[in-house]
Formats: C-alpha cells, structure tokens, sequence
C-alpha cells in the first residue's frame, strides 16, 4: 500500500476534523455539509488504520512476553493471522474511489420505442426507484415530468437525497450510479388485446446533483425561454408562460421544466438539473482524455447500451453486464432492489482491485 497517499488522507482527515469541531463553519450550510461528507468518507480509513497499528504494537508486545512465557504463543499467532486481514482491508479504502459516491443524485428516466406501453413501463420505473429511495429513508422528489395518456410517463425528473450526511460517504450516487442505460421489458402489454408478448425499453440517466461549487455557470451562456405548461395528449394546462427552457449555448444542452406554477420556480427546477449534466458531461469529458489510471478512479456507465431485462412471464430480472439473474421481478419493483445493486457493487469492487477500469459486461 502507498504510504505516502495513506500519510496524506490521515493528514487530510485530521484537518476536516478541525474544520468541523469550528463553530463558524456551520454558519454556511453547503460548506458544512460538503466537509462532512468528506469526513464520513474517511472515518473508515481513519478507523481501519488505527486498527493496523494497534493490531501491530499488540503484536510486538506478545512476542516479547511469549520470549519470556510460552503460554503467550497462541495470543500472538492470533494477532499475526490477522494483520493480512486488516491490511488487505486498509489496502481496499485506499483504492481511489469515485468522487462522486457522497452526492445525491438526479434520476431521469425517458420513454423510448412502444409508445404507451413504453410510457407505462417508465412509470414502473420511477416507483421502483421511489420505492427503494423510501426504504432507504431518503427524500424524493419529482422535478419535472411529463404524463401519457393511459397513466405512465413519457419523461420524468426524479431527485434523490440522503437525510444529512451519508455514512461512510456512501451516498445516493454510490447506490445508484449502475442504473443509468436502457432497461428492457418484455410482457404483455395492457394495449395488447390478444395475450402477446411485446418487448419494449425506456432510458434511464443518473446523474450526481452538482453544488454551486462544482459547476460555473456564465449566465451569458443561456438562453432562457418561456412557453405554456401542457398535460397528456397536449392539452394546455396553464393558462400563463410559467413553463421554462434553458439552453446551454456552449454545449447545446437543453432543459425545460413546466411542473411548477411559478416561472421562477420552474426555472430554479431547470437550473438543478442544467448543473447536474454540465458535471456529467465535464466528467467525461475528463475520463475521455484521462490515463487508465484516472479512468480507474472516475467510473461511469456506459449509457448506450441495454443493461437491464425485466421478464414478466418468468417474474425475472437480468443484468446483462455480470450475468446477474434473480426470479423475484414482483419485489425489484416494490423497491427490493438490493440484491442486483449489492451485486453490482461487488463486481466493481473486484474489478478495482484487479486493476479494471469497468465492470465486465456480456
């Protein structure tokens, strides 16, 4: 293991420990919040490495005392058979880790080819995830969205928190990040009047809610325009201008909310999500141009490709890139969405320590 970049962390975690023990840093928020999350993220390196070190000293001072009494050996074959585990544990928290793993996240979810049924199944999407935030004791809330006719959705916003700082630094963003790409479904459509079986997908983007701090924006970049808030099928909603779209002239990005009564609330709404896909795409933007050493610390999914399969005949659930299946569909929706997620994270886990930059996929 790196002894210097141990050294540094230590160094660095000392110094956030300060920080926080300050009375005046709580009088900003934001600030607050952002350096205790990088504090809860080292509490377990800071532990791990106590634990090494205590594990030694004990282990030093039982070979002395079996020097004198034998009856000391066991002891301290006890304490030497645990130091490959403590180190190996050290050695995994000091892998890089990805940056992103303490911050909430954005969830949008987009109805692709199938029409309603499509829409329907976008709509299964966002309670699966609502349902599995509401487990978790996070907070919920839709941001944006944009309703079908039969009752799903055809896009949708969905932003995630964590209530206070996340423990271990173990955020929204480090459950979730697997979740962006196309999600397959194959089942019978309610349309579908002769029994059936159709298949169709929706898209699925995550992305980390970037703070003030991490994205700039020059307000000369955007261009802001006001139009009217329409429901299923097109119908006005609103009789006022309170829905807002903002394109990012420098990258083209475009974003529009009309969920809110108000236009400066529709346009706070579009502002959240605008910064959370600057720092998605400055992200891989950075990865595209990073080493294989960077890229192993910055991870991202591959949004293009279908990762997912939700069989309703046989109630199952495939993820396509570790060749995970479970027979249990009906509870993945209810919000059980551990088992795949779990799985998900033990594959990076190893591809990490093996070097890997991305998990395997077929």
């Amino acid at each position: 293991m790196s002894s210097e970049r141990l050294a540094g962390l230590l160094d660095e975690y000392a110094q956030l420990e300060k920080r926080l023990a300050d009375p005046a840093i709580h009088a900003d928020q934001a600030t607050a919040r952002r350096v205790g999350r990088r504090y809860a993220e080292l509490v377990p390196l800071h532990k791990a490495a106590g634990e090494l070190e205590q594990a030694r000293a004990d282990l030093a001072a039982a070979r002395e005392l079996a020097a004198e009494d034998p009856s000391f050996a066991a002891e301290t074959e006890a304490i030497a058979a645990s130091l490959p585990v403590l180190e190996e544990r050290l050695a995994e928290l000091l892998i890089p880790r990805d940056p992103h793993d303490a911050k909430d996240v954005i969830v949008e979810i987009k109805a692709g080819e199938g029409g309603e049924e499509s829409a329907l199944f976008a709509g299964d999407l966002l309670r699966m995830y609502t349902r599995y935030a509401e487990r978790h004791g996070w907070i919920t809330e839709v941001i944006d969205a944009q309703d079908s006719d039969l009752g799903g959705v055809k896009d949708v916003s969905l932003s995630i928190k964590t209530r206070g700082v996340p423990e271990g630094g173990n955020g929204v963003w480090s459950r979730l990040k697997w979740e962006g790409g196309v999600h397959r479904v194959q089942r019978v459509p309610v349309t579908e009047s002769q029994g059936r079986i159709h298949t169709s997908a929706a898209g699925v983007l995550v992305l980390p809610e970037a703070e003030d701090v991490d994205v700039t924006i020059d307000q000369n970049d955007l261009r802001i325009d006001v139009f009217r808030s329409s429901g299923p099928g097109g119908q006005s909603v609103n009789t006022t201008d309170s829905a807002v779209r903002i394109t990012h002239l420098p990258t083209g990005i475009v974003v529009s909310c009309q969920n809110e009564k108000s236009q400066l609330q529709n346009r706070e709404q579009a502002m959240r999500i605008l910064r959370a896909r600057l720092l998605a795409a400055a992200q891989e933007q950075a990865d595209a141009a990073a080493s294989d050493a960077r890229k192993a610390q910055v991870r991202t999914v591959d949004r293009s490709e279908r990762i997912r399969t939700y069989n309703f005949p046989q109630n199952r659930i495939t993820d396509h890139r570790i060749g995970y299946t479970a027979y249990n569909l009906d509870l993945a929706l209810a919000g059980e969405l551990d088992g795949v997620l779990d799985a998900l994270t033990e594959a990076d886990r190893a591809a990490r320590l093996a070097g890997d930059t991305e998990l395997t996929r077929r």
